[in-house]
């Protein structure tokens, strides 16, 4: 099967998500599974397509979460890969029942939960700047249960599961974020 580009994606998630900051969330977990990718030696078009696709049909199941996946699934199904469409549905395993089970999987688990961790950090910064964020703040951060409470801890330790320590995860996807900074207005 022949996988969408990255303009045709691009397209999709314009044609289906209308909320400015919902793409930008799916553009920065983009560029952080780039970023996590090239750290493996994996396909880093692959990882991307499916960070940036991940939350498509999040405004359509804003009020059925057990169907945000599932509705993904539908859009996205003759479009990309088997691989793909199971990691997003994955990435929502507690309603959906698709256990994340490959390392891009549980990767997906951890840069969507990171990217609202690493772009909180940002907007503390006297700057607002990505750029300015370090990864001894987010170490800091990360330990302060009242900051960025929406930023699932236990989803971001999945980084742990496939074998990346989670202070060497915040610099790759700090490091991803960065590189798209400009993109995301930080």
């Amino acid at each position: 099967m022949k996988m969408i580009t990255r303009d045709e994606a691009f397209r999709l998630v314009e044609e289906n998500v209308g909320k400015k900051n919902i793409v930008k969330h799916m553009l920065a977990v983009e560029a952080i599974m780039r970023s996590l990718a090239k750290h493996f030696g994996e396909d880093e078009n692959l990882w991307g397509l499916t960070g940036l696709l991940h939350d498509i049909d999040y405004e359509k199941t804003m009020n059925t979460p057990e169907k945000h996946g599932i509705i993904a699934e539908e859009i996205l199904k003759g479009k990309v890969s088997e691989e793909i469409l199971r990691a997003i549905k994955a990435h929502n395993f507690e309603r959906t029942h698709v256990m994340p089970e490959t390392r891009m999987e549980k990767a997906l688990i951890a840069c969507d939960a990171i990217s609202g961790l690493l772009i909180a950090c940002a907007l503390v910064m006297p700057s607002k700047k990505l750029r300015d964020v370090k990864v001894k703040t987010v170490k800091k951060k990360f330990k302060d249960k009242d900051f960025a409470r929406g930023a699932d801890r236990k989803r971001i330790l999945f980084c742990e599961e496939i074998g990346v320590p989670k202070e060497e995860f915040f610099d790759i996807s700090l490091k991803g974020l960065q590189g798209i900074a400009s993109e995301l207005g930080l």
